[in-house]
């Protein structure tokens, strides 16, 4: 009797339950009486944008205030707070000219108020701002451009540039979504040298269907650089020191050092990756993991320009799963030394963190693993390095915890570009 009695009790709970979310939300509503319009209604412009305050009305059913525009392709664009809020921010206006926005209130039945129109003036567009932080500047084989979009709204950067090769004129188009605050998009694998020049121009577009005129950002002349060859490449052994600091354990399990300048990369069964099984900084677990050192003796000295790493995949999935690239065990961020013969001491070069790719499939993961990682030795400024013959690769964080944790125990490859040294 007493299980049937709570039965009872938890059904009546359910069906006021339902019954409060059927009334929340309007449904099988016969209320056609519209709410009062929102008033007191006055803006501050924004960047590309305005932001309104209003009262809201004094209206029980009132759901959200709403604000609605429509541009001069005819595309209209609808923005919402809720009932909550007594301010809204509308976006979108691609010019510092007069915009008329329609204010309305809307309650939980879909009656909407009376219009209220509102003419505002924004400051520039948010789209302009970001053309106007645009900087280039070339790379190794490449070139990359910088900017600022400091709203962080969605945006597409259009790079059109154009170069002569073997006599013909070639012109292409690469484009970049980002909706960060500040970003860096490279063009890279471009087959020319420093003696082919390249014009580029950019567009920037919003979602609100703006877009800004070509920017022209004149010609560049690229940097050159080769892959180094590893025949001559040596490492010591595990704890053996180099200047103080000892060499990484990579052996643990299926690892070995090796592995990582064997011009070979793990694919999941040919398990090609160097593990430090924890205790990778000396191989006594006492030292701990993390940082831990790759040591390269070069067989030469080169001025290096460039780096390129690949992560182990995994040993126990497909080939075509993610596995554990841009995670589990690989190592996020590092830091770059170089061997200085004049002082006698390795030398600080940079530190780079790899960002984990966002919206990509498996298969694309699996591509963009096994192409590696490119880093530049001077990132903001490409150029050479002095003259080593040693060089120092410093594992400082796995990505796990976001690129806290000390567990980052896999590496697959290094390779490395630049020039041999006169």
């Amino acid at each position: 009797m007493k299980t049937t009695i709570n039965y009872l009790f938890i059904f009546a709970a359910l069906l006021l339950f339902a019954t409060s979310c059927e009334e929340k939300n309007g449904a099988e509503s016969d209320d056609t009486v519209p709410p009062a319009p929102p008033s007191n209604i006055t803006y501050e412009p924004l960047y590309g944008g305005a932001r309104f305050f209003f009262d809201v009305p004094d209206d029980e059913d009132v759901l959200s205030v709403e604000a609605r525009y429509t541009n001069a392709d005819g595309n209209s664009f609808t923005f919402s707070s809720s009932y909550f809020v007594d301010s809204l921010d509308v976006y979108g206006f691609g010019d510092t000219i007069a915009y008329t926005v329609d204010l309305y209130a809307r309650d939980r039945a879909g009656n909407i108020s009376d219009l209220v129109s509102v003419e505002v003036t924004p400051l520039e567009s948010a789209i302009t701002r970001v053309v106007e932080s645009l900087e280039l500047k070339p790379g190794f084989s490449s070139f990359f451009v910088d900017w600022e979009n400091e709203l962080e709204q969605s945006i597409n950067v259009y790079i059109d540039f154009t170069y002569t090769q073997n006599g013909e004129e070639r012109s292409l188009t690469s484009v970049f979504s980002s909706n960060l605050e500040e970003d860096r998009r490279f063009v890279e694998d471009l087959d020319l040298g420093p003696d082919d020049p390249v014009n580029v121009k950019i567009r920037v577009s919003d979602i609100y269907g703006n877009m800004s005129e070509p920017v022209d950002m004149g010609t560049i002349n690229l940097l050159e650089d080769m892959e180094l060859p590893k025949e001559e490449w040596f490492l010591p052994a595990a704890n053996d020191s180099v200047g103080g600091v000892p060499q990484a354990f990579g052996n643990e399990n299926e690892g070995r050092l090796r592995y990582v300048i064997d011009g070979n990369i793990d694919e999941g069964e040919n398990l090609n990756f160097m593990h430090t099984g924890g205790r990778g900084r000396t191989g006594d677990s006492d030292d701990g993991n993390m940082p831990w050192n790759v040591i390269i003796d070069l067989g030469a000295h080169y001025e290096l320009s460039r780096i390129v790493t690949v992560q182990r995949h995994t040993n126990f999935c497909g080939e075509l799963c993610r596995g554990q690239y841009y995670q589990s065990e690989n190592v996020g961020i590092y830091e770059m030394y170089i061997w200085d013969d004049d002082t006698e001491e390795w030398v600080y070069v940079s530190e780079n963190k790899i960002e984990v790719p966002e919206g990509l499939s498996e298969l694309e993961f699996v591509k963009r693993g096994r192409k590696g990682d490119m880093a530049y030795m001077y990132p903001d400024e490409p150029q050479y390095t002095k003259p080593t013959r040693w060089f120092r690769y410093r594992a400082m964080k796995s990505f796990n915890g976001n690129y806290t944790l000390d567990n980052a125990n896999c590496l697959s490859e290094i390779t490395l570009y630049g020039r041999k040294a006169n």
